[in-house]
Formats: structure tokens, sequence, C-alpha cells
């Protein structure tokens, strides 16, 4: 049995016809960059998130970049975060000359432990940039309440986790400022790099409006040093298409996990926690194993494909050496990262799939 990781080909062809003709939609137009396609996907955006203000931008790499610039983040100013993600939540800090100040994971949700990160606040502090793993969102009560408590500015990289909940409020709602991404693989993707930040302070959708057209207040006229951060004209056309049918894509992710969640039960695995004040997109499902590679192995041999997001955490990276960490500073990030595995995920995988990995996995 062929297994495919995110059916990319197989939702291409399923909204083919209404794909095409955005596409071709713009192509006719020839109007690339900030055509009327982006100002339409940002007022659906702000329609299915209830955020005042989506705007759209270049990846979610640059949503981040563009979201620590609106809130002035400098060089030497901290920035708590987890040491369990993609590089880009601690590289943009870095970027920008800030310091990434790593806490620890909970266990179950394996997002930032909100106990272990009032003792990393110093004068330095600006913000905590909590990451909603897998398409969960952190526990943002807890996070909220230290972030007032300290006057601390709150930024959700939300790059798996668009049409998530925490509470009953979209995770495009939380924090002062939530980033997205729409990478191919995401829940929401487009066919190439795209991102958008959300907010529901005016002041800060301006500015970052101005940030990613190079700072402009008006053309030729520079306020801020901004970059260049727009999502093309064709990628907003995409995504627009496909916003159309994610409620349904959703529920489909929702249905997947449940009925792996059925068939994994009495494995010798530990199987996704999601928290009951949370709703997740399901950007992974993620399993933990003791024997990673033997399991890897085993079902690349009867055809189904893995991923492991992530093996090695951001305080044991090469490039982020200088912070000084070592091996046992994080030890829950550590554990996590040397036992995760990605299962195949995606709103079309069939019962029969799901079956067939589960069968592999309990002869392990």
């Amino acid at each position: 049995m062929k297994i495919d990781f995110a059916k990319l080909q197989y939702q291409y062809q399923l909204y083919k016809e209404e794909l095409d003709q955005a596409i071709h939609g713009v192509l006719d137009k020839s109007n690339y960059i900030m055509g009327n396609e982006v100002i339409d996907l940002e007022s659906n955006l702000q329609t299915f998130t209830g955020a005042k203000h989506a705007i759209t931008c270049s990846s979610g790499t640059d949503a981040l970049l563009l979201a620590m610039m609106a809130l002035d983040i400098q060089p030497n100013d901290e920035i708590i975060t987890t040491p369990f993600t993609f590089i880009a939540t601690a590289e943009t800090i870095a970027f920008l000359k800030a310091k990434p100040v790593f806490v620890d994971i909970d266990e179950r949700t394996y997002n930032v432990d909100p106990s272990k990160i009032e003792e990393k606040i110093t004068s330095k502090t600006k913000a905590i940039m909590p990451v909603s793993l897998y398409g969960q969102p952190a526990d943002m009560d807890a996070i909220q309440a230290i972030a007032n408590k300290h006057n601390l500015k709150v930024i959700v990289d939300g790059a798996q986790s668009f049409g998530s909940t925490f509470n009953g409020k979209t995770d495009s709602n939380l924090g002062n400022i939530s980033t997205t991404s729409f990478f191919p693989a995401k829940p929401l993707g487009c066919f190439g790099d795209g991102g958008a930040v959300f907010t529901n302070d005016d002041a800060l959708a301006k500015k970052m409006k101005s940030l990613r057209v190079h700072g402009q207040s008006k053309r030729y006229h520079h306020q801020y040093i901004g970059i260049g951060g727009r999502m093309d004209t064709i990628q907003c056309a995409i995504v627009d298409v496909k916003l159309k049918h994610y409620a349904k894509d959703l529920a489909l992710r929702q249905e997947v996990a449940s009925k792996y969640t059925e068939a994994l039960q009495n494995k010798d695995l530990v199987l996704p926690f999601v928290d009951q004040r949370a709703t997740s997109t399901w950007a992974q499902y993620s399993v933990r194993v003791k024997n990673r590679d033997e399991v890897q192995a085993k079902l690349k041999g009867q055809g189904i494909p893995t991923a492991v997001h992530y093996p090695m955490p951001l305080h044991l990276q090469e490039c982020f050496a200088y912070l000084g960490h070592k091996e046992g500073d994080f030890p829950m990030a550590e554990r996590v990262s040397a036992e995760i595995m990605s299962l195949p995920m995606n709103p079309y995988l069939g019962e029969d799939k799901i079956k067939y990995i589960s069968m592999v996995l309990k002869n392990d």
C-alpha cells in the first residue's frame, strides 16, 4: 500500500477548476504584486478568524519578523520562547539581534511550559513567543496572565495552527499579534511561500502594513526601516480558494486524528494530547516511540512515510552555541525530540490506510 504524507496533489485535483480559474484570473490582469486578490483574501481571513486585522506577508518567518519589528524589538532585548520548534521561531529573534530565552516544554502538549516562564523574566524581557506546536495553542490563559503581570507583549507563532481555538477564540485572536504560515504543507497552504499576521490593535496593524512594503507611508516615502514582505497576488488567490473549503478540511483532519487515536490505543506509543480548552488543526499527528529509527525504517519498508518534527532542540543547534546551553538544560525538549515521530496526516487519509498504519505499528 502506497501512502502519501500530505496529499497535496490530491487536494489540487479536488479544487482544480476553482484554483486554475483563480490563478488565470491573476495572469489575465497581470497584477502580480498587491493585486485585488490580496485585499480579498485579507478580508476573508478577517471574517474567518474574527480578527480585526489580517495582513498577508511573504512567509511565516517574515510574519514573525513583522510582528517583532512592529513591537520595536531592539538588539539585546529578550524574548522568551520554546526550544522545541522549527528554527524560524528563535532564528527571527536572533536575526534582529535580540536574545531568544528558552523555557522547557510541557510533557503532554509539547508547548512551552508556563510554570517555567516567570523565572526567566529579567529587566530586558520584552515579549513571550509561544508556539502552537502541531496545531494546538499553548496555555494562553497562563501565558497572558504572566504577560499582563510583567507588562510584556505576546506574539503567537501559529505557523501550524491557523483555525485552531483556545477557550473558543481562534488562535488569530490570541496575544498582541498572532502569525501564521501558508507554506504548502501547512493545513491551509499556498503553492509557494506565504503567511499572515493578525492583530486587533489598529496602530500595530498600520505599522505592519507599512513594514511589509519597506516601511513606506506612501510611495517612495519611508517612515520605517522595513522589508520586502508582501505575499504575491497569485498565492493570495490560491489561499482564498482553499479558505472556502477550510472549515470542511479542518473537520476531516479532526476525523483522521480521532481514527488514529482509536486505532493506536494500547500500543506502546505516547499518543497526542489536546487540552480540553483547545482545538487543534492537526498539522501533524505525532507519536512518541523509544526505538524511533527502527520503527521509521520498518514503516518505510511497508510504504508508510514518516517525519520527525523536530530531531534536535534549538538550544543544541550550532547556530545558537553562543547562548551557552548544554545537553540537559531543557530535559523534556531533549527527551521529546529523541522520541517524536509524525505519521501521515492530511484531510483525505482513508480509514483503510489508518488501519494499515496501525497494524504495522502494532506488529513492531
